[in-house]
């Protein structure tokens, strides 16, 4: 069952349903324009994310004519991988992508491939299916800084690696916050105690480079954002105080990784180091789950984090 979250500033949470609840989310914009509301969808999901925006749109009442633009953060495909389909819907839409994700959006046989190679053609097909392609000409690309427009308000386009090459979050100055993708971390809501959102960085898949996701991190906070809107999980609030805690867990899965470098089995040992490391930084604050639903809840991300990190040395030496 997915549900949906009202923020101010016309900005809508959706559960994309991906895996469990509470762990990807896709953002629906409204504002006012000169010739009605126009509506903006930031992050797609996955085909299964669909009919979920569908719906949504349809309890408020939003004609498909009135979405305007189709923003995806990068194309990792918990974040892009249904845009092939949701663009089919939305006869004036246009799909806003990193320009080097563009090519995989038009041409999706290479990311399908990729990804098949990782999960199997089994699972690969019940999570994700086939990846519609999307002519070029409902594509923008921006550059970096570029600024588009929804009714009122203004959407910056600012060019993000670290996690990914083809990564950029987006500032709206409306509520002053950024989309943030996967770039300013995870904060998945169960986790959050007193001490306010859990965070941490992610490392994967393939083309982790932690000086580039630090740099982007603190550019990020040099627009002075009030909040963050993460794809994993929900509107957070003090940037400044999260970014510290971010940047530093980015250097300790730098330094697990390091030392573990020649180890003969070294990406499962990265793994339980990390795992280990979430758990006690947990504990630090405050969690009350048992430690059980803690290892359920970071057990893949920790996996995932280990690849990536597997994958960084490797291209690193």
């Amino acid at each position: 069952m997915t549900s949906n979250t009202e923020l101010n500033w016309g900005i809508h949470v959706l559960d994309t349903g991906f895996h469990r609840d509470n762990m990807a989310a896709c953002y629906v914009v409204e504002d006012e324009g000169e010739n009605g509301v126009e509506v903006a969808i930031v992050e797609t999901g996955t085909k299964d994310t669909v009919p979920v925006i569908e719906a949504f749109l349809h309890d408020r009442g939003i004609d498909f004519e009135q979405v305007k633009y189709v923003i995806v953060t990068h194309v990792h495909l918990d974040h892009a991988g249904g845009a092939g389909l949701l663009m089919q819907m939305l006869p004036n839409a246009k799909l806003v992508v990193h320009e080097k994700g563009a090519r995989h959006m038009i041409n999706p046989a290479k990311l399908q491939a990729g990804a098949t190679a990782v999960y199997g053609e089994e699972v690969f097909s019940k999570t994700y299916g086939d990846l519609l392609s999307i002519d070029e000409s409902k594509i923008l690309v921006p550059a970096d800084e570029e600024v588009l427009t929804l009714g009122s308000r203004s959407f910056s386009f600012i060019d993000t690696p670290g996690h990914a090459r083809h990564h950029f979050c987006v500032y709206d100055n409306k509520s002053q916050g950024f989309f943030t993708g996967d770039t300013f971390g995870l904060a998945y809501q169960e986790l959050t105690t007193d001490k306010g959102p859990f965070i941490f960085p992610t490392t994967t898949p393939v083309q982790f480079d932690p000086d580039a996701l630090k740099y982007s991190i603190k550019r990020l906070l040099s627009f002075q954002p009030q909040r963050m809107f993460l794809t994993h999980y929900g509107m957070v609030e003090q940037p400044d105080v999260l970014a510290e805690v971010l940047l530093a867990r980015i250097d300790v899965l730098v330094d697990i990784a390091t030392r573990n470098a020649n180890h003969s089995d070294r990406i499962n040992v990265i793994k339980e180091e990390v795992l280990v490391y979430f758990i006690e930084q947990l504990a630090e604050h405050n969690c009350t789950l048992s430690k059980s639903d803690q290892v359920n809840l970071l057990a893949m991300d920790a996996t995932l984090n280990a690849q990536g990190l597997d994958v960084w040395l490797s291209l690193r030496d």
